[in-house]
This record gives C-alpha cells, structure tokens and sequence, in this order.
C-alpha cells in the first residue's frame, strides 16, 4: 500500500521507489549519497560486482529515447548483479495502442522487481507505482518537464564530492530550465540540502518566474548570475520541447548565455562547471571550457553509476 504522504515511502520513511526529489528528507538524500560512496570503489575493482540484487530482474523501461541514462541504469543494475531486460518500447505493445498500465501489468506477470522508467509524459512513474505489485519498485528516468531524480542525485554527489559543505554554495543554474526536469530536481536538491543561494540564469523566453517562490533568485544577466559562483551548472537547450522561436538563433543564445573562459573568470577561483549531457559545444559551453581545469563533466558520469547503484540496492531493500 502506498503512503498517501509520500507515495516514495513506506510506514517506516524508508524509500521504496524514487519518483522525485521534491518532497525527500534530508536524511534519505544523505543516505543515497554516502552509500553511493561505498559504491564508487566496486566501480574501480577488476571484478566490478556485488551480489545485492542477484536473483532480481529489472526491466528499463525507456519510452523516450536516452541512450546515456538507460546505459548508466544498465551498467547500474549488472554491477548489482541483476537481470536486466531492456525494452525497445518503439517495437512493444506500447506502439500498437495498449495502454500504459496494460503494458506493465503484462511485465509485472514475467516477474519483474523493478521498472527503470523514462517517458516524455509528467507523472507516469507515479502512475505506474500506484498500480504495479507491492513487492515491484519503480525508478523515474525522467518524466516529461517534472523530474529526473537520478541525475539531480548524481550532481549533489558531484558537488558534494568537490566542495564537501553545501551549507556555504552560491549555484548558478543556465539555460532553458523552464523545459529542464534535471533543473527542477537540482533545485529541489539544492533546497533541501541548505544550499543558501541558488540562481537560475538566461533569457526570459526560459526561466520560469515562479521559482522566486521556491526562493531561486532569477537573474537574465549571464555576468550577474554566474559573480562568484562556486558552482555553475550548465544545461542543454531543449529544441524538440520548444513550440515556436524561444531564442533569435543558437549564436546569439551563446553570445549571452554560453560559458565562455572570459565568463567563467567572473565565478569564484574554484569554481567547478557541470553539464548533464548531451553537450552542445559552442551552443552552452565553450570547448575550452567543456575540456578545462574547472570542468567536472566526465566525472558525473562516473559518479552516475554508483549513485544509481546506491538508488536500486536501497530501494530493493526496502519492503512497501
């Protein structure tokens, strides 16, 4: 039965699924990431396995294409010692008109024990965790605009990682975050782990208003959003979620918004930059950057790992 509070927790407020970051304890979020931790030494041994999911099968569920997250999550899951099944939905039932929840009560019958779950529809996840088997676990991989909760955990272990103490952080998100679920589950994130600043930088045309209300100090200006940051967190821009001309032309969008050494001298010293990836060099980022000192880029991929790692043993854990 799922909480009606958190339908993420079970009686105990332990973590039976992860849907979102919004509305997580403190004390879950610093669970995920010291267990990643541990994790991060099995992803450097010869024999890269652990037995904590040997026996279980987890079935990714990918109805929007993602090739890097849904390769993470797979890597994730065989470093556990799962079974892993990959679904090209394009070829399923799904693409023949059954229904979302027809589709996963058939999977739920092959025995599955976790759903790995991307689709380009806000709340599906949700839908999902509501009707599947009290012993099944769902993971959001990102859900329309709502939330990609793995990859805001992911780059709370990078930051973690590079500036230990989140209490003291100025973080400057930029770029199109009214089309970005990772900005939304950063900012969550963010919030809830004392960050005391957090900016959200670009053109009016893509940062929504109502995060002043989450206490996200909006800024248009490039050169006033990212003043002594310690952390810059770059995203894509989003054209296949963009209706009409959002932007003039992708050179005059890095003109303002692209970061750039010159721009990056602005930030803080130790300023470190973050990019979820796919990068859009010469759109977002500058090489010279994307490639440069303050760069933390490739090693968020390989923190994924091991905070997806942390995310599906923790929740297989758990009983609902």
């Amino acid at each position: 039965m799922l909480s009606r509070r958190n339908p993420q927790l079970n009686s105990h407020g332990e973590l039976i699924h992860l849907l979102s970051i919004e509305g997580l304890p403190r004390a879950v979020l610093h669970h995920i990431l010291d267990t990643a931790s541990t994790f991060l030494a099995v992803n450097e041994r010869e024999v890269k396995k652990v037995p904590l999911l040997r026996g279980k099968s987890v079935f990714n569920l990918f109805f929007e294409n993602s090739t890097r997250t849904r390769t993470t999550f797979e890597i994730a899951a065989k470093r556990l010692s799962a079974d892993v099944l990959n679904l090209d939905i394009a070829k399923s039932s799904a693409s023949k008109g059954e229904s979302l929840l027809d589709t996963i009560a058939n999977l739920s019958a092959m025995h599955a024990d976790m759903f790995v779950v991307r689709h380009s529809e806000s709340g599906a996840p949700y839908l999902i965790a509501q009707h599947c088997a009290p012993h099944v676990h769902v993971v959001n991989a990102g859900d329309g605009r709502h939330a990609h909760p793995t990859q805001g955990l992911l780059d709370m272990y990078t930051i973690r990682h590079y500036k230990k103490d989140f209490t003291k952080l100025r973080v400057a998100i930029v770029g199109d975050i009214v089309h970005s679920r990772v900005a939304r589950s950063d900012i969550h994130a963010l919030t809830t782990l004392g960050v005391p600043e957090i900016r959200a930088v670009g053109p009016k045309t893509l940062v929504p208003g109502d995060l002043r209300e989450m206490g996200v100090r909006v800024c248009h200006d490039m050169a006033e959003g990212i003043r002594d940051a310690d952390v810059i967190i770059m995203l894509r821009l989003q054209n296949e979620r963009m209706a009409g001309a959002m932007l003039p032309s992708a050179g005059e969008y890095f003109k303002s918004y692209g970061l750039t050494e010159a721009k990056l001298a602005l930030a803080a010293p130790d300023c470190i930059v973050m990019h979820p990836g796919p990068i859009n060099r010469g759109v977002e980022i500058d090489s010279s950057v994307a490639d440069g000192r303050h760069s933390v880029i490739l090693p968020q991929v390989t923190f994924g790992i091991a905070v997806r790692m942390a995310v599906m043993s923790i929740i297989a854990g758990n009983e609902a």
